[in-house]
């Protein structure tokens, strides 16, 4: 689904940040991306996203090259991968069932067409009544959880979350880690970026380790 080979990322006239990195993400796979504070892993989830282009190397997403899809294309692929963001980036004046519903609506859908999965989903992630709340009002588990839920709404086929338990009790940690191993089950490959390692190991997942730019794959 997602290749990387020999891919390396500067900012500017800097040093690499990430050098010769070679990996895939295979169809319905689960891994952990970590390693130290500053060795990467933010640069890299955001080559896996197209927010940025690699320096060199290549980049090959759902069978395209990443660094030549066209500015037209590049919405289409990117709705492939659902993308759960640290720091949630919710909309204070919508509602969590208006949040989740937002990015059916970005793309022309009828609310009659999508309410009842909305509805759905916000219930399997435990938020069915707290649908009509405004984020101000939510405690940061359920923030978390409504962030999992609209990008779970279009049915990405590669999720990528992170730190998704770095605000919240093990407790809850552990409840959101479980909603990841489900969505895994359902089809959907996932990649977890974290510094938690009581997360990692309740579950025998690959680890994408990062340290000084370079990558170490554990199976």
């Amino acid at each position: 689904m997602i290749r990387f080979e020999n891919v390396g990322l500067r900012y500017g006239m800097g040093p690499e940040v990430l050098r010769d990195i070679s990996f895939r993400i295979e169809p319905q796979s689960f891994q952990f991306l970590t390693g130290p504070s500053g060795a990467g892993k933010t640069s890299l989830m955001r080559l896996l996203f197209m927010a940025l282009k690699p320096t060199r190397g290549l980049i090959k997403a759902f069978g395209k090259d990443t660094a030549t899809i066209s500015q037209r294309e590049l919405p289409a692929v990117r709705r492939r991968i659902g993308v759960v963001f640290q720091d949630f980036r919710l909309l204070d004046h919508l509602t969590t069932y208006e949040n989740v519903a937002l990015p059916l609506r970005v793309l022309g859908r009828e609310e009659a067409q999508y309410r009842a999965d909305v509805i759905e989903l916000l219930k399997w992630v435990g938020l069915g009544e707290r649908m009509h709340v405004q984020p101000q009002v939510l405690s940061g588990g359920e923030k978390q959880r409504a962030a999992i839920a609209r990008a779970l709404i279009t049915k990405p086929e590669v999720l990528l979350a992170d730190e998704p338990t770095g605000n919240v009790d093990p407790p809850l940690a552990r409840r959101l880690l479980r909603l990841f191993i489900e969505l895994n089950r359902l089809g959907t490959s996932v990649i977890i970026a974290t510094h938690d390692f009581s997360l990692m190991e309740q579950i025998d997942a690959r680890r994408l380790v990062l340290a000084d730019g370079r990558l170490t794959i554990y199976e």
